[in-house]
């Protein structure tokens, strides 16, 4: 064989198997102990010599004694886990492929709950009570995100219900919105222990399932409550004060900032500010939708 079409036969090969799982549901493995036979090529001398008929006792296959190893790999490796949980499985060439995980095919907030609320890419499954995925209206046009669920919100399993939560009620009635109306969800779905504030490799795990929240919700605008779920979020160190007042971007979403309600219960100083942020986000929602808010209660 020529050497272009055997180039021809490898090119055509590799094509095929990087395209196996869109026609088939199986693996291909290769066998790494297989030794092939090496084909034997006749001299000019010899093919010019009457060959004698071989017999039949001598056109079997003759076996071939494979080498012992000492730590042999498994024929079919188990798959390997990858970043956030992703699949990974070698195809036929040993190239290491990201599978998708089923919970990123899901079309609908119920179903991707249903895939994850089990989860355990960090180590906060081995305390949490509940784990606590979202709430509100599916299709909101505002999306708030805090840090972490609190005590209140392990034992119930939805965020904001706490002291903070009644609190992060009245400002968004005064504001002109409804509870049910937005949608409430944290950068983490399972409290961290004592309340701390999230590991950066908690964050990381919980990130691709708050971006698969917000890629199904597909809000107007997200509005950020305190200074961590901001940093982990925007991905920034900057203080508080300086990311307030301003519109920051996330992955093509209009962000905007404000204080916790937590830290308004312990400072009241803040509601202040907090009422000049939201009063602001008011007017860019306004601005944005075309409709018109009414405050629901006056009272922070």
């Amino acid at each position: 064989m020529s050497n272009d079409r055997l180039n021809d036969v490898i090119e055509q090969t590799e094509k095929f198997v990087k395209n196996f799982d869109k026609f088939y549901g199986g693996r291909l493995y290769l066998d790494k102990d297989f030794i092939p036979i090496e084909p034997q090529v006749p001299t000019a001398e010899l093919e010019t010599e009457f060959q004698p008929v071989q017999s039949a006792e001598d056109t079997k296959p003759k076996s071939i004694k494979k080498p012992e190893q000492k730590n042999p790999e498994p024929k079919n490796p188990e798959p390997k886990n990858k970043d956030n949980g992703s699949v990974a499985a070698e195809d036929f060439f040993g190239n290491v492929e990201v599978k998708r995980e089923d919970w990123e095919f899901v079309e609908t907030l119920e179903e991707l709950n249903n895939k994850i609320k089990d989860c355990k890419k960090c180590e906060l499954w081995k305390t949490r009570t509940n784990f606590v995925f979202g709430v509100g209206d599916p299709k909101a046009d505002v999306v708030v995100i805090g840090e972490a669920p609190g005590a209140d919100e392990d034992i119930q399993g939805e965020p904001f219900v706490g002291r903070a939560g009644q609190l992060l009620n009245k400002i968004l009635a005064a504001t002109g919105f409804k509870r049910e109306e937005v949608y409430i969800l944290n950068i983490l779905k399972s409290r961290p222990p004592g309340n701390r504030n999230p590991l950066p490799e908690e964050v990381d795990a919980c990130r691709p399932y708050l971006d698969k929240q917000l890629k199904l919700i597909n809000p107007k605008l997200i509005l950020l409550v305190g200074k961590v779920a901001a940093e982990s979020l925007l991905k920034t160190k900057d203080p508080l004060n300086k990311l307030r007042g301003k519109t920051h971007d996330y992955k093509g979403w209009k962000v905007r900032v404000t204080f916790h309600p937590a830290a308004l219960l312990r400072n009241p100083n803040w509601k202040r500010p907090t009422w000049e942020d939201m009063l602001q986000f008011k007017a860019m929602y306004e601005d944005i939708t075309g409709k018109k808010l009414e405050a629901q209660s006056d009272d922070i």
